[in-house]
């Protein structure tokens, strides 16, 4: 079975930064892509940025040159590094991840969201 766990979430001023976590475990083979997508009220689960095992990212244009994605592939752990926030940005954010695990299954994997408020 596999987990992800995220951590940072929290309420913000507006212009204000947050760094969340999500850490992968169980049995896990092999870390594919990983990424955040967030939903807010009253809306779609929608991408926020991805990440390939490798260096090559993806971000929704709403968060371009605001947002890093990184990975940690010896912790199995995804961030995503969020400045100069914006109400618009609140939502709960989630983790998701491309698993390959110890039975050579491939499934895809979801944290169970962490809450971003950003407000004054």
């Amino acid at each position: 079975q596999v987990q992800l766990v995220e951590s940072g979430g929290g309420l913000v001023q507006p212009g204000g930064s947050l760094r969340l976590s999500c850490a992968a475990s169980g049995t896990i083979f092999r870390l594919n892509a990983m990424g955040w997508y967030r939903q807010g009220p009253g809306m779609q689960r929608e991408l926020v940025a991805r990440i390939t095992t490798g260096v090559s990212t993806d971000y929704a244009d709403s968060v371009k040159g605001r947002f890093t994605i990184s990975r940690d592939n010896a912790r199995n752990t995804v961030y995503l590094q969020m400045n100069s926030l914006k109400p618009e940005d609140t939502a709960v954010y989630y983790c998701n991840a491309d698993v390959l695990d110890w039975y050579n299954r491939r499934d895809e994997h979801w944290g169970q969201g962490t809450q971003v408020t950003v407000s004054s």
